[in-house]
C-alpha cells in the first residue's frame, strides 16, 4: 500500500489507519495486540489513538486503550521505528469530570500534562502527531447543528495552544500537530495563528466522513484543500450502520452485532438518528444492488475520495479487519457515484 504525506509535513502514511478505540472496552488487550499485529502485516504504517479512549468514555476506561498499544510497543522491539502514531488531548471536559477534573477549558498546562501522561501510556518517548480532540470553544460538534453565540465565554486562546503545542515540539515530545471535530473556521484560524507567529502548522483535522455524514463537502473540504490540510476521515461506516447489521433488526438482535446495539449513549448520538438510519438503509440497498457490500461501498467511498488522505477503521475482529482492508480493492463507477449523491439530495447529511 503506497504512502501518502499528511498536509505539508514528513509523515508518510497509509491511506488506511487503525483506529483503536475499542481497545480496552469491546476488545481486550490479547486480541487488541493481535489486531495491531494483523494489520502491520498487511501492510498498515498508521495507528490513531486518544487519552480518553475507549469509548464510550468512561472513568474506568480512561487511558487504557494508551496503555494497550504502550504495552503491545514494549512488547515488540522496533515496531515504534516502523508505525505512525497518533493520539489526541480532550477537548473542554463536556461532562467527564474524570479529564482534568471536569474542567470546561484547555490550558497550555493541561496540553502539556496530558502529552506527558500519553507518552508513559504509550511507552514511547515521541507521538508522531498529537491532536486536539475537539475545540476549545463554543462551537456545534458531535451532531450539533447550530453555532450560538449566546454561549460563548473565555477560554484558552488558539494562539496560546498553539504555543504549548510548539513547546512540546521543541521539546521533541511531538513532531507534527492536527485538529479533530473542526470546523472551517478553526482550521483557518489554526493556520493563520501559526503562519504569523511562526509557531507548528496543523497537517491534519479528523473529522467524521461518511455516506450519511458528508457536511465537510459544503465549507471544509475547500479550507483543507486550499491549506493544504489533510482530511482523517473517521466513522467511515457510521458505526456500523453502513455495514446493514441494523438494516432488518434495528437494535433488538444481540449486543455482538455491534456498537449501536451494545450501548444506549452510542445509539443517542447522530449515526442513531432515525433519518441516519433511513438513509443508511438505502446505501446498503444501492451497495447490494450493484453486487457489492454495504462495507465494501461504504469503506471505498471514502478510501477512493480526492478529500480523504487516510480513512480511520475501527474493528473488533480479525475478521472485520481483513473485510475492512479487502474493501481497499473495490472501485466505485461514476455511474454509481452519482447514484451515490442522488440519495444525498434527499437525505442530506442526517448524520452530520
Amino acid at each position: 500500500m503506497q504512502r501518502i504525506p499528511l498536509g505539508r509535513s514528513d509523515l508518510l502514511v497509509t491511506p488506511i489507519c487503525l483506529g483503536t478505540m475499542t481497545f480496552g472496552q469491546q476488545v481486550d488487550e490479547a486480541l487488541a495486540h493481535s489486531l495491531l499485529d494483523q494489520a502491520i502485516g498487511r501492510g498498515i504504517n498508521f495507528i490513531d489513538t486518544a487519552e480518553m479512549y475507549a469509548v464510550p468514555a468512561r472513568r474506568e476506561t480512561y487511558g487504557a486503550t494508551e496503555r494497550i498499544i504502550g504495552t503491545w510497543l514494549a512488547s515488540r522491539p522496533g515496531m515504534r521505528e516502523k508505525i505512525v502514531l497518533a493520539t489526541k488531548v480532550a477537548g473542554p471536559a463536556r461532562g467527564m469530570d474524570w479529564i482534568r477534573n471536569g474542567s470546561p477549558d484547555l490550558s497550555p498546562a493541561d496540553i502539556t500534562q496530558a502529552c506527558d501522561d500519553s507518552l508513559k501510556r504509550l511507552q514511547t518517548e515521541v507521538i508522531d502527531l498529537y491532536q486536539i480532540h475537539w475545540p476549545n470553544r463554543n462551537t456545534p460538534m458531535f451532531g450539533g447543528l447550530y453555532f450560538d453565540p449566546k454561549h460563548d465565554k473565555p477560554q484558552t486562546s488558539i494562539h496560546d495552544q498553539l504555543e504549548a503545542l510548539g513547546k512540546l515540539v521543541k521539546a521533541g515530545k511531538v513532531r507534527h500537530i492536527g485538529l479533530s471535530n473542526e470546523t472551517p473556521w478553526g482550521v483557518a484560524e489554526f493556520v493563520r495563528l501559526a503562519e504569523r507567529h511562526n509557531l507548528p502548522r496543523v497537517v491534519t483535522v479528523q473529522n467524521p466522513y461518511a455516506l450519511t455524514s458528508r457536511a465537510l463537502d459544503n465549507g471544509l473540504d475547500e479550507t483543507l484543500y486550499r491549506y493544504g490540510v489533510s482530511l482523517l476521515a473517521y466513522s467511515p461506516l457510521a458505526f456500523g450502520a453502513l455495514t446493514g447489521k441494523y438494516d432488518a433488526s434495528g437494535f433488538t438482535g444481540p449486543v455482538e452485532k455491534g456498537r449501536l446495539a451494545a450501548f444506549e449513549s452510542s445509539r443517542k448520538q447522530r449515526w442513531g438518528r432515525p433519518e441516519a438510519l433511513e438513509a443508511a438503509r438505502l446505501y446498503n440497498a444501492l451497495a447490494k444492488a450493484h453486487g457489492l457490500t454495504p462495507t465494501q461501498l461504504a469503506l471505498a467511498f471514502c478510501y477512493r475520495s480526492r478529500r480523504v488522505a487516510s480513512t480511520i477503521i475501527g474493528v473488533t475482529n480479525s475478521q472485520q479487519l481483513v473485510e475492512d482492508l479487502d474493501a481497499w480493492d473495490v472501485q466505485l463507477s461514476p455511474e454509481l457515484l452519482a447514484e451515490i449523491d442522488a440519495i444525498r439530495w434527499k437525505h442530506r447529511d442526517p448524520a452530520q
